[in-house]
């Protein structure tokens, strides 16, 4: 038993040396504080990459087909009226979206950014008493209300029975409404004086829209658009204004869902407007991107790049309004969150202990032998 317990002790790497041959020195003392302190501190660095999941990154073909895009919007417009302002989508697939108001809210707001009224668009107009029919006399007793499209209408029996249903009848023949006023429908609901009395007021539109994966573009703009020779335009003449401030604020702007590390450019981005009327335009390239966290729960959602560009001048030239112009790339971004293994931590921090420690070590012994060196020289000089 002897015999083998011998053996065992002329296997031990670590070789112990009597405490009567240690030599203690102030600047080993020193070397063991500082080196001890690096250890802590290289140890709880390791400790929190263990602790946090790290993000591995890689770029994929997006092969992905018939799918949406949600964009989550919230702009402020400082100086245009809720009354004025409406939401147009389209894409290069021909699908087009005019004048949006599901899914949208509007706040009225003072010059001082102060909450009039919230309301969804398009909901809550006015009734009218005693409409003028379609014949052309007044409503009566039990009678159906059937309003005048003024020329519009599509078939003999379409009726427009409010101001909206009148404008979106001359919208979708490519017409004009020059003059509210004259439209009864218009003028019961106080049309133009609702536009009056929101003068000087701004607006903050917020919401989602739901659109094609394909390449196109959506705008915030004055007036109700409509096509005329092949063109979009807006319908600017109820308005009796010749000049549009567009400055804005955009609070929000994604595309899809939010997710860790995400960094949306236009967040926050403000421009104002130095001339009578403009055109504001961002070009965005969106970048599919999916993210997965540790649990292997996934987010489909976007990354985006911005580029930005305004026009001034007269609004004969082009539509004035905020559009943002989105294409998508073809490479796909697959974010996963992973943990390091327990054998990993306990490897680093056993490669920080080791190196820290043979690292001091040798530090230590330089110094030493060098202090040795020195005095040994000086011995010499003063004997000699």
């Amino acid at each position: 038993m002897s015999g083998i317990l011998n053996k065992l002790r002329n296997l031990d790497a670590y070789p112990k040396i009597n405490d009567d041959f240690y030599s203690r020195t102030l600047s080993g003392g020193i070397i063991t504080i500082v080196s001890s302190i690096l250890m802590i501190l290289l140890f709880f660095s390791e400790l929190e990459l263990y602790l946090n999941a790290l993000i591995q990154t890689k770029l994929v073909v997006d092969t992905s087909r018939g799918e949406t895009l949600r964009i989550n919007f919230d702009v402020t417009f400082p100086a245009l009226p809720c009354s004025i302002l409406s939401l147009d989508a389209m894409d290069i697939s021909g699908e087009r979206h005019l004048d949006i108001k599901h899914d949208i809210i509007k706040k009225r707001i003072d010059s001082h950014g102060n909450v009039i009224e919230t309301r969804q668009d398009g909901i809550g107009a006015p009734k009218i008493e005693k409409p003028l029919q379609r014949h052309g006399g007044r409503l009566e007793h039990n009678e159906t209300y059937c309003g005048s499209c003024y020329g519009a209408e599509a078939t003999d029996e379409d009726c427009c029975n409010s101001c909206e249903e009148v404008r979106e009848a001359y919208r979708k023949k490519g017409w004009g409404l020059s003059n509210p006023d004259e439209i009864d429908q218009c003028k019961r609901e106080g049309f133009l004086q609702r536009i009056k009395d929101e003068d000087g007021e701004g607006c903050n539109v917020y919401g989602f829209l739901e659109v094609n994966k394909v390449a196109g573009n959506f705008h915030f703009a004055p007036g109700k658009s409509f096509q005329h020779a092949g063109a979009h335009v807006h319908d600017l003449l109820p308005f009796q204004k010749d000049s549009f401030n567009l400055s804005h604020h955009i609070n929000r702007l994604a595309f899809g869902e939010y997710f860790p590390g995400v960094i949306n450019p236009l967040d926050r981005v403000k421009w104002t407007q130095g001339t009578r009327s403009g055109m504001y335009q961002y070009f965005i390239k969106v970048v599919p991107t999916v993210y997965t966290d540790v649990n292997g729960h996934t987010i489909q959602s976007n990354q985006f790049s911005v580029t930005e560009h305004s026009r001034t001048g007269d609004l004969i030239q082009y539509v004035p309004g905020v559009f943002f112009f989105y294409d998508l790339s073809p490479i796909k971004v697959t974010s996963t969150e992973e943990h390091n293994s327990f054998l990993h931590f306990i490897t680093n921090v056993c490669a920080i202990v080791g190196g820290v420690f043979t690292v001091s070590g040798i530090l230590d012994s330089f110094i030493y032998h060098g202090q040795k060196a020195i005095k040994k020289k000086m011995e010499i000089g003063k004997f000699s």
